[in-house]
Parts: structure tokens; C-alpha cells; sequence
């Protein structure tokens, strides 16, 4: 088989990638957009290139043998943004993974790594195709080299041969460079002759070939204002063709044998993909689940317990013993309870589903809270019995919360991910038991189970037992015993009950605004319509482009390989040009509420209890914020008032009663204030100010009289923006402003705030010497990058720094409020519930003998869940729905 190499240009395509796509982050907070790009140009090479050899060159520095000559090259280009830049060495991570070869070199840039091996390639005559976003490449073209240029977005790309670029620019690959020195190029700050454009140069070139050849014939120039330029330019345009010049004898020991490749091991690729959240890609690597292997496995002595052998029975129902339910549905509102498992001192035992739901003994053990239990994930094991009607009490240590707390970063906290962590045992996983994706097939819980499965569901009791004493000696050492006894356990119950208890949604109220939707839709797609003098498909991209950039004429924004794209930031950019953009924004915007909460509301509501169960997730953030699932409350749209009007659907369960809304005012610029120690900060939320007024007040320098509407945006902008980490380009992006004007807020906003600066750099250098953060509750969040020497991922670690104590004290101080609230109603004997946790507010529902409590006892128990040195603030409402109760 002949050799074909291909050569990525690791910068511009990372670039290109970054720029196409919309900041994305995964579950930890990394951005990888720029990654998931480049993984998708990598993936579509592979697949239709077929290399056997391939290379990936990067730039090594900002530095190059280029600015001996010109100290200015390139000296016009935007820092990169942070955003980026965290990005690239996973992207050599991503390449690890693959197998695939990457280089760089001290004072060269990728072009020239690239133009020494295309050379070397040339001679041996291999089939070589080089995949870039820069058109100097264009200059390596040859029988052998083919250039494949990107273009718009990640997916559209121009090859060229020697016949495309002569049909292109009727022009030899040798001078391309000509055609940089006499027209330059602003990108890399290549002067070029002023008022030389790519036509002039081109007319120049055809008719003299050279830029020596430009100037031997300068005579015969007669355009005077041309000639004028080229002759005052004469020392740029030689020096822009030099600097234009690919160097294609680099001082690099690569070899083309080097970069062979054989093709990628997905059992490398898959974690690497799993660790950044790109599960759409996973299938495409042919990610499959191993089939667990009879020989994999000793088989252990496993007893099954039956409601008449009371011997049996004393023997497993003793305290402490491990305890595991196993629920086998992602949803397990939803999901039977195969069988339960236990551990203890006299051995291992399995109990199957059908004689759980008839042994009185069982059931009275499960619920004794005398009884000590080890488990794994008491909240799913306590929602899906109670569904049984069996109750669950009696937890002291749930090993998976116990995982989460020491390793907040982690995304596996599978029992047998846990096991193998801290014990080095090993058990099946679910994945190997079961099956994955079409091939899951799970058993029937009322018939008998396969021995297979048994010896699974026992592993699990077994590995908790295990790693029980394991994991309480680390969370002794980490000083999180507190948090995990005193907060996230309890919290877990708490949980519990919340997604037991559900909330009430009215179907016809979401019918209704169903209907209401689709006339709006109707009567905007007439509007639509209307302005475009004609009627067409508005959810086609294809026709929306056509209607906007072929018959309206507007700016194109951006390509896709398959024409104009249309996506939500185009569209937002075109706003202003034209009515007909804002009615196709408002469009989709009413389409997705109506088709994905309206419609998706419609699917969970649960018939036997015409209620909601979300799912609250306590594992998934780093900071220790909650998220739910199946709904996701956390995502419905409030900043539409069709939005909003959804939480009128969620009302009461219980005639004669209302929902209350407590909701933590700027908890987390609180939470920044305390830390901080900020006067300024401190001074404006002891003293009730609008901390966004007062923000845009010391930022810009003016009487509060004189802040405008946009200020206080902006003011606003900056304010979260810091909680967050936000880069000048982050907050460039959120305001539509340039970097320099974005840099210039963030400078004024640490002059005005000195404390924040200075708790910030503090932060930082703590971090450095732990190597780890906290939270005022002492959660912790490892930064293992923290001291790296690789820019990149040390400034990562260090914006991680900065953020993770703010936002995790204020997930804690939420978290704290709702333990101390369940406890009071239970304290009061109160008939008032707790039923869900959205963003910093809770929700309850409330009889309305007791409304005058409520509303004098949540905001005092919220107020007082932690002490800050600036007050907490808690704004109380409540109402008929919970749209009415805000």
C-alpha cells in the first residue's frame, strides 16, 4: 500500500474550531469547544482520508526566527483568549489518546515544521494532503502536496492542487509568496504595499511573475498613485515576501517514519472522551461495552434469604451491614428494585424483589433506624422502596457521597468505579451485566434471577463494605467528615423527600398555553411572512439563508458547508438590520418552549400522582451546586414572559393550599463581599445598596443620579462575571464590546473593589501551596494543575481557584438552609413542604392557616443558615402557582 500523510496545522484548526462554535464547557467547568471541534475534524479526516501516516504541528512560541528580522510580526494579533488557550493541551491530550504524533520547535512555527516534512514527503513522492485555515500553505502545492484550506465553520473545506490553484489565482505555488509580499497579510501584521489589494497583486504577478520581476519593469507601472506605493514600499514588500517564506529546512529530528499510524485504540479514546462530556461522539469510535467473561470472575458464596428461614434471616438482618438496592433505570421513580443485598459480619446475602415486598422481618429491619446501614446512594435505594411502600432508615454512610466529597472532579462514581479506586477490588459494572444502549435487557424482577446477576447485585454490598472504613479514614484526613455528616448526608434525605412528594403540574394549564403558543407562532409566521414577500419553510436553514441573504440581501455572518448559517448568533448580529430577524428569533424561541418544555413537561408528569418528580443531583457539580433531571427545573426560561408563564402549570397538590418562594438575594456577591473582606462591598450590602448601582457608580465615576440603564448592565455584567472568572473576552462576548473595552472594566472594577484583587491573588497562592481550595464549610476542590508549568493549564487551575470558593459556599449555604428548614417543620410539626431547590430558591407548599409562619420562619432560617459579615438577604412571596409567588 503506498504511503499517504496528512499534516494538521494544530493552531489553525484549533482556532478555526474555537471561533465556529459557542463557548461549551463540560460538567467541571473546562471549556472545550475548540477541543470538540478539532475531535470532529480529526474523526472526518481519519474516516475519509484512511492515512497511513499523520501529523499534527504546532507552534512552540510567540517568538520566531521571523522577528529578528521584523520585531513587529504578528505584533497586531489579540492575546489569545483564556478561553482558548486552556484548551490546547488537551488537545494534545486528545492526540495522545489517538496515537497520533504532534511536534513543535523553538523558534519556528507550525508552517515551517509543516513545510519541512512536506518537502521530505515530496522527494519520496508520498501521497500528502495538509489540512489548514491559512492560505500561505497554499505556496507547498505540488504533483505530490495538496492543500485542504477550512473555511467557515469546521466542516467546509477547499482543496487545492496544482489545477485548483491555477483556475483560483492563475498563479504557481511559488508565488504565493509573491502575492503576500506585494499585498500582505493584516493577520500576521505583514506590511505589504499600502493600497496593494489581492486583485492589484494579482494583475501584477500575472503580468510579471515576481515581485523582483515588479520592480525590474517598475517603468511600465502606470497607475501613479500604484507606482508611487510600490516604489516608497519597495523595502516592505521584499521583507513581507521573506517573512511570507515557509521554511522548508528546519533544524527537526522528526522523520517521516515517525508519524506512522495505525489507526486509534478506543479503549484510550473513550475515557478521554468521557472526561470531556462527548457522548455524540462516543458511538462514533465504536464505543461498545465489554461482555463480561465467565472466567473474569471468581464466583462468591452468596446465601438467599426467603421469608421462612428465620435462621437465615437473624444472621443477615443485623447492625452494621452493608445494604445495596439494586435499581437498575437511570429514573428510578420508575425503575423495580431487582433484589437487595447484604454484607455484614456472618456473610453475604441476597434477597430477591418479590420476597422483599413479603417479609415483614425485612421490611421492619429496612426501617429501623437502630439498625446501622452502610449503602451506596441512599437516596435512589430510599426513593425507589418507598415506591414499594417499604421504608428506608437507618443510614450512616453512604459510600457514594462519601466519593463525591473527595473527589468532586471526578466524573465515575459507579459502585465498582469506587471499589477498584480505593481498594483496588474488582467488580462487574452495570454496563458488563446488562448490556448498553440496544442491547440493555434487564431482568424481570418477579421472576428468578440468573446466578450472574445475583453474584453482580451481591459484589456491590460486598465492595461497600470494603471500602466503607477506607473512605471515612480519607474524609478524616481531608477534614470533610463534617461536611459529609453534617450536610451532604442529611441533605441526601432531605432529597428524598422532596422527589417523593413531587409537585402538583396542571396538564390543561400546559395545553392551554400550548394552544396560546401556537396562534403567536401562527401570527408571527404570518409577520414573518409578510417581510419576506413570501412563505417558506422557517425551520429550514437552507430556505431561512436564502429568504435572508439571497432575497433581503443581508450581511453574511458565516458558511456552512451546506450554505448561510443561521444560528442563534447570527441571528442576533443581523438583528438590528432588519425587522424580519427579531420575529425569527422570537420564533424559535416560542418553538422551544412550546416542543421542549411544554411538550417535555407533559411526558413526566406521573399519572398516579398528576405530580413532577425531578431527580436532584448532588455528584455532578464541582462546586457543590444541586442540578435536577427528568425535568431539569433548573433550565426553564424566565427570561420571556411565555417563559415564565410556564410556572403556572406547578400549583398546590392539596386544596386550601399556596406555593412559597424563597429566594437568596446575590448570594454568591455576598458570599464574594465576606470572603473578600471588601469595604467597599461590605459597606454597600450592610447598607441595603443596589450593588450593581453601586458597582457601576465606582466603576465608571459618577453620582448614582447619572447611572444610565446601560451601566448598570454592564456594572452587572462585571459583578457576576468576577464570581465567575470571566476573561476580557468572556465579558467582551456577554456585552457585544471589544476586549480593550472589556479589560478596561475589569481594571476599573479592582480598582474600585482593591479586596476582590487582593483575595483573589490570595486564593490563588494558597491554592499553590495546598494545592486545593475550600469553601467557608470547608468543601474542597482539588487542583492538581495548580502549579503546572504549562501556561495553559495553570491558568485554568488558577481561574478554578478564584470561583470554587464563591460559588461552593454558596451551594453550601443553600444546602445548609434547606437541612435547617425540613428540621424546623418537623420541630413545629408543621404541614407545610419543602418541594424543590431551584437555583438559591426554595419552594414550599403552604397551607394558608399557615402562611403568616411561613413567611416570618424561611427567611429567618435561611438568613441564619450560615454568618456572614455582610447580612443574607431572602425575598419571600408566595401565590395560587409559582409564577404567582414571584
Amino acid at each position: 500500500m503506498s504511503n499517504k500523510l496528512i499534516i494538521m496545522d494544530g493552531n489553525s484548526i484549533a482556532f478555526r474550531a474555537f471561533y465556529a462554535l459557542p463557548l461549551l464547557n463540560n460538567d467541571k467547568g473546562v471549556y472545550t469547544n475548540a477541543i470538540y471541534g478539532f475531535t470532529t475534524i480529526l474523526l472526518k479526516i481519519i474516516e475519509e482520508e484512511q492515512p497511513t501516516h499523520l501529523l499534527v504541528a504546532f507552534d512552540a512560541g510567540k517568538v520566531t526566527f521571523r522577528h529578528k528580522d521584523f520585531k513587529e510580526y504578528k505584533g497586531k494579533r489579540q492575546k489569545t483568549p483564556s478561553e482558548l488557550s486552556e484548551q490546547f493541551p488537551l488537545i494534545r491530550k486528545l492526540l495522545d489518546s489517538f496515537s497520533i504524533k504532534h511536534f513543535e520547535l523553538e523558534g519556528y512555527e507550525a508552517d515551517d515544521i509543516i513545510g519541512t516534512m512536506t518537502k521530505e514527503a515530496d522527494q519520496e513522492k508520498w501521497s500528502t494532503k495538509v489540512y489548514t485555515g491559512d492560505k500561505d500553505m497554499l505556496q507547498l502545492v505540488s504533483d505530490h502536496v495538496h492543500v485542504a484550506l477550512t473555511r467557515k465553520g469546521i466542516s467546509e473545506v477547499e482543496y487545492y492542487d496544482l489545477d485548483k490553484l491555477d483556475e483560483k489565482y492563475q498563479l504557481k505555488p511559488e508565488q504565493i509568496i509573491d502575492l503576500k509580499g506585494l499585498m500582505g497579510d493584516t493577520s500576521d501584521n505583514i506590511p505589504g504595499v499600502p493600497g496593494v489589494g489581492e486583485k492589484t497583486a494579482l494583475k501584477l504577478l500575472h503580468q510579471y511573475e515576481t515581485v523582483e520581476k515588479v520592480y525590474e519593469h517598475i517603468e511600465e507601472v502606470t497607475a501613479k498613485k500604484l507606482k508611487e506605493n510600490l516604489v516608497n514600499y519597495r523595502d516592505d514588500a521584499f521583507l513581507s515576501k521573506a517573512l511570507a517564506t515557509i521554511e522548508r529546512g528546519a533544524p527537526i529530528e522528526l522523520k517521516l517514519e515517525d508519524t506512522v499510524y495505525e489507526g486509534y485504540d478506543k479503549e484510550k479514546v473513550v475515557p478521554f472522551f468521557k472526561e470531556m462530556a462527548f457522548g455524540s461522539l462516543l458511538e462514533r469510535v465504536g464505543a461498545e461495552v465489554a461482555e463480561l467473561k465467565e472466567e473474569d470472575m471468581e464466583e462468591i458464596v452468596v446465601q438467599t434469604l426467603t421469608v421462612d428461614d428465620q435462621e437465615l434471616l437473624k444472621q443477615a438482618l443485623i447492625s452494621p451491614s452493608a445494604l445495596h438496592a439494586e435499581v437498575t433505570e437511570e429514573n428510578y421513580h420508575k425503575s423495580p428494585v431487582l433484589g437487595l443485598s447484604i454484607r455484614n459480619k456472618n456473610g453475604l446475602f441476597f434477597v430477591s424483589n418479590p420476597t422483599v415486598q413479603e417479609s415483614k422481618d425485612i421490611q421492619q429491619w429496612l426501617k429501623d433506624r437502630g439498625q446501622e446501614k452502610w449503602i451506596y446512594d441512599a437516596k435512589r435505594a430510599e426513593v425507589a422502596l418507598s415506591w414499594l411502600g417499604i421504608e428506608l432508615e437507618g443510614v450512616h454512610f453512604d459510600t457514594y457521597l462519601a466519593a463525591y466529597l473527595l473527589d468532586p472532579s471526578d466524573s465515575d462514581y459507579t459502585a465498582d468505579s469506587i471499589a477498584k479506586k480505593y481498594t483496588g477490588l474488582t467488580i462487574s459494572s452495570d454496563e458488563q451485566v446488562y448490556g448498553k444502549g440496544a442491547k440493555r435487557t434487564l431482568p424481570n424482577p418477579e421472576e428468578e434471577l440468573e446466578e450472574q446477576v445475583i453474584q453482580h447485585i451481591a459484589r456491590k454490598a460486598d465492595s461497600i463494605y470494603i471500602v466503607k472504613e477506607k473512605l471515612e479514614e480519607k474524609l478524616e484526613e481531608a477534614e470533610l467528615s463534617s461536611l459529609f455528616f453534617e450536610l451532604e448526608q442529611p441533605l441526601g434525605r432531605v432529597l428524598a423527600k422532596m422527589e417523593l412528594e413531587g409537585v402538583k403540574v396542571e396538564r390543561k394549564t400546559l395545553d392551554d398555553m400550548g394552544e396560546e403558543l401556537a396562534s403567536r407562532l401562527d401570527e408571527l409566521t404570518k409577520d414573518i411572512y409578510e417581510l419576506a414577500g413570501t412563505e417558506f419553510n422557517i425551520n429550514s436553514p437552507k430556505q431561512l439563508g436564502e429568504i435572508l441573504f439571497d432575497k433581503l440581501q443581508l450581511p453574511v455572518i458565516k458558511k456552512t458547508k451546506t450554505g448561510y448559517s443561521t444560528n442563534a448568533e447570527v441571528l442576533e448580529k443581523l438583528e438590528p438590520q432588519h425587522e424580519i430577524v427579531g420575529n425569527i428569533l422570537h420564533y424559535r424561541q416560542l418553538g422551544k418552549i412550546q416542543s421542549t418544555y411544554i411538550e417535555g413537561l407533559k411526558k413526566v408528569i406521573m399519572a398516579k400522582t398528576s405530580k413532577v418528580h425531578t431527580m436532584f443531583q448532588q455528584t455532578i457539580a464541582a462546586t457543590g451546586r444541586l442540578s435536577s433531571i427528568d425535568p431539569n427545573l433548573q433550565n426553564i426560561p424566565i427570561r420571556l414572559e411565555e417563559g415564565r408563564k410556564l410556572r403556572k402549570a406547578f400549583v398546590p397538590a392539596q386544596e386550601g393550599c399556596v406555593l412559597l418562594a424563597a429566594d437568596y438575594s446575590q448570594i454568591e456577591l455576598r458570599v464574594l463581599a465576606h470572603i473578600s473582606e471588601d469595604e467597599g462591598l461590605i459597606e454597600a450590602f450592610k447598607e441595603d445598596k443596589d450593588i450593581h448601582t453601586k458597582t457601576a457608580m465606582d466603576v465608571f465615576h459618577v453620582e448614582e443620579k447619572d447611572v444610565t440603564s446601560l451601566m448598570r448592565r454592564h456594572a452587572k455584567a462585571v459583578n457576576f462575571g468576577i464570581v465567575y472568572g470571566i476573561s476580557d473576552y468572556g465579558l467582551s462576548q456577554s456585552l457585544n464590546i471589544t476586549r480593550k473595552e472589556a479589560a478596561s472594566f475589569i481594571e476599573r472594577y479592582f480598582e474600585s473593589f482593591p479586596g476582590v484583587k487582593k483575595f483573589m491573588e490570595d486564593v490563588v497562592k494558597q491554592a499553590k501551596k495546598d494545592g486545593y481550595v475550600t469553601t467557608l464549610l470547608h468543601r474542597r476542590r482539588y487542583l492538581p494543575e495548580i502549579n503546572s508549568s504549562n501556561f495553559n493549564l495553570r491558568s485554568f487551575a488558577e481561574r478554578t481557584a478564584m470561583n470554587t470558593p464563591i460559588q461552593g459556599t454558596a451551594a453550601d449555604i443553600i444546602k445548609k438552609a434547606m437541612i435547617d428548614m425540613a428540621l424546623k417543620l418537623e420541630e413545629k410539626k408543621l404541614a407545610s413542604k419543602l418541594l424543590l431547590q431551584v437555583h438559591d430558591e426554595l419552594i414550599f407548599e403552604v397551607p394558608k392557616n399557615e402562611i403568616d409562619i411561613m413567611t416570618k420562619l424561611v427567611p429567618e432560617v435561611m438568613e441564619a443558615a450560615v454568618q456572614l459579615n455582610v447580612p443574607l438577604k431572602v425575598d419571600v412571596d408566595y401565590g395560587d402557582s409559582w409564577y404567582d409567588a414571584k
